[in-house]
């Protein structure tokens, strides 16, 4: 295992970050025990079939957010302790994407459902529009990962390098 280098990222700002997350995974922990469960009362006029899916695919996406959300957390503890560039890393960047990728399909489900009923188009084509964010914010992540593994691997050699000129010297 490389040693940890020192961080530039300053620990209050790991600090706030932190506290983000445990906002929103307590506002997503809301919406799975409370907000979905009255979303299902109120669909009791749609037809059964089109209440679950909809009820399924909004728990679905609460949970892709809430793994992005550990990822991150995880990614953060890296940071501090200077290992962020590392090969475990990569773990939590793949599963940030997949997670993303998972969030964009989701979105195009939500935005089928509501095409079937009496949702204005607009409104369908506006979630669908979100839906190529989400996956033109996986791509980004799948292009962060790419470079953090070009850092990972001169890191490495950088390593070999100094090594091998301590052995000279």
């Amino acid at each position: 295992m490389p040693a940890p280098v020192p961080t530039p990222v300053p620990r209050s700002l790991v600090v706030v970050l932190r506290t983000m997350l445990v906002l929103a995974a307590t506002g997503s922990l809301v919406v799975l025990a409370v907000i979905l469960p009255l979303l299902w009362i109120d669909l009791e006029s749609a037809s059964r079939g089109v209440a679950v899916s909809l009820i399924v695919v909004l728990a679905l996406g609460v949970v892709s957010l809430q793994v992005i959300g550990v990822c991150i957390w995880r990614l953060l503890t890296l940071v501090l302790r200077g290992r962020i560039f590392s090969r475990e890393a990569f773990r939590s960047v793949d599963v940030i994407t997949g997670a993303m990728a998972c969030g964009g399909v989701l979105l195009v489900a939500f935005g089928v459902i509501l095409s079937g009923g009496t949702t204005a188009p607009g409104l369908v084509l506006l979630v669908g529009g979100v839906a190529l964010l989400a996956f033109a914010a996986a791509l980004t992540v799948n292009v962060a990962r790419r470079l953090l593994a070009q850092a990972v691997d001169r890191d490495a050699q950088a390593r070999r390098l100094e090594d091998e000129l301590s052995e000279v010297i």
